[in-house]
């Protein structure tokens, strides 16, 4: 019969009161309250353009570098079918263009227009909400904030 005070019993106590402490029970509320708060923001800086905040997140990764849909559908976790919907209704409004993949022809990307360009720099502009918190951290504060996320999400720093 094992007893608590094994090792093997101990790290297992450890890691349980590790996650359900006062400290973390709050830090997970405060993360669930920023990205509450990001995605308010972002779907109303998203209506401001009469887009939805699906297709505002589609033009704003598209703004970065073009891709194929299932790389867009992989980095957004949903289904390659719905990044189709999105890009066709972009397509259908000037703001994403197909063209073929220069590395593989049989590959279509899907690219932002100069519309697109622009009005994915509109959105961005007008996301006050994770900037200016952000903007009042110190440069070695923001850094450091950036290496946890980052290691949270197994990226490391």
């Amino acid at each position: 019969m094992a007893t608590s005070s094994s090792p093997e019993r101990a790290e297992s106590d450890a890691s349980v009161d590790r996650r359900a402490d006062p400290l973390t029970l709050e830090v997970v509320e405060l993360i669930g309250t920023v990205v509450a708060r990001y995605y308010e923001e972002y779907e109303a800086a998203a209506g401001e353009h009469a887009l939805t905040g699906a297709q505002a997140r589609v033009l704003g990764l598209l703004s970065v570098e073009p891709m194929p849909m299932r790389r867009i559908a992989q980095k957004l976790k949903c289904e390659p079918s719905n990044i189709t919907g999105i890009v066709d209704r972009l397509e259908a409004r000037g703001l994403v263009e197909r063209r073929p993949d220069p590395a593989d022809r049989r590959v279509k990307l899907a690219a932002p227009t100069e519309e697109g360009v622009r009005v994915a720099r509109g959105l961005r502009d007008s996301l006050d909400f994770a900037r200016e918190p952000l903007a009042e951290l110190s440069r070695e504060e923001r850094v450091s904030l950036r290496g946890l996320l980052r290691r949270m999400l197994g990226a490391g720093a």
